[in-house]
């Protein structure tokens, strides 16, 4: 895996965790590797135990040039929609860098312009760059600790094992005891065969 697109200074890879979730916010991080970055287990988010997941984050922590963490909640999730929700997630990551950005790498296909700064979308970026695969690991650990924290007070979802998603246990959860503050009330929380009285 390459550790940037580019050998400029300040490329900030940006990635995002629990676009398709129904329920807890979108979280999206911002991260600047040094020149001396190394890290042989890296890698996207998904292909990664939550232990690696959870022991890189630390890593990246550490040993990043410069890092952030943006959210937006259920809330605005709501009333900007998704997409537009996972690109304002990543401007408040980018928001907290304070260095001066040289290029903006992005997982995807898809961003909404920041600051004027130029900006590459790389469909599967978080396999291919390790800034973007740091950003997905910062992202997915950070979105994680909050569905955990929340399951505690929600238990009868089970978001501690789901994250959130779709699953069938976490849809008849929906269907038997209602939804909370943190879903997003946006999206299609049941099948047309299950309804939800809101």
């Amino acid at each position: 895996m390459d550790k940037t697109l580019t050998n400029l200074e300040f490329e900030v890879g940006c990635d995002e965790a629990g676009r398709g979730c129904l329920a807890g916010p979108v979280v999206a991080a911002a991260v600047i590797l040094s020149k001396d970055f190394s890290n042989n287990i890296i890698n996207d988010s998904k292909k990664l135990s939550e232990k690696n997941r959870n022991n890189l984050r630390l890593y990246i922590e550490e040993n990043a040039l410069a890092w952030a963490v943006g959210i937006v909640s259920p809330e605005e999730i709501d009333k900007i929609n998704i997409l537009n929700a996972s690109f304002l997630a990543m401007h408040r990551a980018l928001d907290q860098i304070n260095v001066p950005l040289d290029l903006i790498v992005v997982d995807g296909n898809r961003f909404n312009k920041y600051n004027e700064i130029p900006h590459e979308c790389i469909v599967k970026g978080d396999g291919k760059y390790m800034n973007i695969a740091a950003a997905s690991i910062l992202a997915k650990t950070y979105r994680d600790e909050i569905m955990d924290n929340l399951d505690a007070e929600f238990p009868q979802y089970n978001w501690k094992k789901n994250k959130a998603y779709p699953t069938k246990a976490h849809r008849e959860a929906i269907a038997q005891f209602g939804t909370t503050p943190h879903h997003r009330l946006s999206f299609k929380l049941l099948p047309d065969q299950l309804t939800l009285d809101l």
